[in-house]
């Protein structure tokens, strides 16, 4: 059973702005009744663009009704410009948190907003869950609404993945496919980090740096690697090039785990901090 927070609850028991705005300014609509959750968000303006009122109309779950209250309180009053720059993690934060399984109705009230904002201006926003290759069937989500989640969230299982666009969470036969999404938008995302590195001339990091750098690239490079073989690595502590870590789970017991030092976490940080580190087993 999911926990929920006592805010979540409320809002889903008590909804705040619920209806309809007769002519609205705006009006924005996400998702579909065959997804199983669909949001239309309508706001009224005065003449510097400032939310005066605002209403929401939704079909889903306890979450997708509680993250839609939560938005229309947060963006009363504010402009568009402000309002703008609420994300899907704000709401949730609002909210006291939701449970990683439900993150997709925090992005589903954000991207409400987005289409009302761009409704208003007269702009044509992009919309991946419509254009691209439909992978998912059964909740009918292309290749590039995965891609544009995983890149703006840093999603790096397909498990993460449904939770926040609900990909893959049907009869999972769509599975492979968005694993062999996840790696290439990676792939591509560390070639663009290289090619960057490359451009820029090379300076000496402060300890500070190099200390941030090491582990930035164990969080994204390293120990995703390692768990999804059951394995997985802390970091013990840094003395200048000397990066000393302990091996967990599998990795205790594997016989490579001497090559998966040198081959991976050795390589890896030699790749994207400085070619003089040298990692160093420590006991558990």
């Amino acid at each position: 059973m999911w926990d929920y927070s006592e805010k979540v609850k409320d809002h889903f028991l008590h909804p705040r702005n619920v209806g309809e705005i007769k002519n609205p300014d705006a009006v924005g609509e996400v998702g579909s009744l065959a997804c199983g959750d669909a949001l239309k968000l309508m706001l009224k303006l005065d003449s510097s663009e400032r939310i005066v009122d605002v209403k929401f109309e939704t079909f889903g779950c306890g979450s997708a009704i509680a993250s839609a209250s939560a938005l229309t309180e947060m963006i009363m009053g504010k402009t568009l410009n402000d309002a703008n720059k609420i994300t899907d993690n704000d709401i949730a934060k609002y909210l006291d948190g939701l449970p990683e399984q439900k993150m997709h109705c925090s992005v589903m009230g954000r991207e409400a907003l987005e289409s009302a904002i761009a409704n208003y201006r007269g702009m044509r926003i992009e919309k991946p869950d419509i254009e691209g290759t439909i992978v998912c069937k059964c909740f009918g989500v292309t290749d590039t609404k995965i891609a544009h989640e995983v890149r703006e969230h840093k999603l790096t299982t397909i498990e993460q993945v449904t939770n926040y666009c609900k990909a893959g969470g049907g009869c999972r036969s769509c599975h492979p496919q968005i694993q062999a999404i996840i790696d290439e938008v990676w792939h591509k995302e560390k070639e663009k980090a290289m090619l960057e590195m490359a451009r820029k001339p090379a300076k000496k990091l402060t300890n500070i740096q190099k200390m941030k750098l090491i582990q930035e690239t164990i969080e994204r490079d390293i120990r995703p690697a390692l768990q999804s073989d059951g394995g997985d690595m802390e970091l013990i502590d840094i003395d200048g090039d000397r990066v000393m870590v302990s091996l967990r789970g599998s990795c205790v017991e594997c016989p490579s785990s001497k090559v998966t030092l040198k081959s991976t976490v050795e390589a890896k940080l030699r790749e994207f901090v400085t070619d003089t580190i040298i990692v160093e087993e420590v006991p558990q």
